[in-house]
């Protein structure tokens, strides 16, 4: 299986924590980090991408010092490796304005509002690295099990149907 990365940018390190352990479920299948600003976040995906491991999905805040999360995720569309990554913006305090630019720029998959419920977390994440895999994944089948198995099985289907294999 090829290896891929779920990256959680948030500037509070107690928030960064709490999603970061939210998502641990995660942690047998993908590479979880955690990212405190932007450019600790843009390095750690030029390191991975030297790794050869795509960033698969990255859960970013809003409010940061030096780059708004809305900016990094339109940033990270306009790059043509980071462009297929599941964008999620998790935050209480982006307004109508920015969601908007960051939903027209194609730039953004989902909106979690910040308190959010772990359940509700980890079920928004399976869903949209489900997502992924189905748009970027040829060999689906190791994916089954961890994932929403119905969808995988539909896609593995729909992909035999599609080219006769």
């Amino acid at each position: 299986m090829n290896k891929y990365l779920i990256l959680c940018v948030d500037d509070e390190r107690e928030v960064l924590d709490s999603v970061i352990q939210d998502l641990d479920c995660f942690e047998e299948h993908f590479i979880l980090e955690a990212a405190e600003s932007v450019q600790e976040a843009k390095a750690l995906i030029e390191e991975s991408r030297q790794e050869d491991i795509k960033l698969a999905l990255i859960l970013c805040d809003h409010i940061m010092p030096e780059q708004t999360g809305i900016q990094f995720l339109i940033e990270l569309n306009q790059d043509m490796q980071t462009k297929p990554t599941r964008k999620l913006l998790l935050t209480g305090q982006a307004g109508l304005e920015d969601t908007v630019e960051a939903v027209n720029h194609s730039s953004l998959d989902f909106y979690i509002a910040k308190p959010w419920q772990g359940d509700e977390l980890r079920n928004i994440v399976k869903n949209q690295l489900t997502t992924y895999m189905i748009e970027n994944e040829m060999d689906l089948m190791p994916w089954a099990s961890m994932l929403e198995t119905e969808r995988v099985f539909e896609a593995m289907a729909k992909h035999r149907l599609d080219y006769g294999e």
